[in-house]
């Protein structure tokens, strides 16, 4: 499982683990979680750096809508998960 550190700098960094990762109209999704096994908090992050951008920006999917189209489709990416 491909673990990402975010934090600007490197300062009060916060690693996360990539449980899948899906592109929607053009637009990157990632399913992460603070643990590598077991059960535990997840979270959608959208790409929103642009082109020119050396690393990927994310932020966390709150709009109630996107966050359950695409919590549908980790579902159906993920057999074995469910998403509240």
């Amino acid at each position: 499982m491909e673990k990402i550190i975010f934090g600007e700098d490197n300062e009060n960094p916060i690693e996360f683990f990539v449980l899948e990762q899906t592109t929607i109209s053009g637009i990157n999704y990632i399913l992460v979680t603070d643990k590598e096994e077991g059960d535990s908090e997840a979270l959608i992050l959208k790409d929103i750096s642009d082109r020119e951008d050396d690393e990927a920006i994310y932020e966390i999917v709150e709009d109630d809508e996107e966050l359950k189209a695409v919590a549908d489709i980790f579902e159906s990416l993920l057999d074995d998960i469910e998403i509240e």
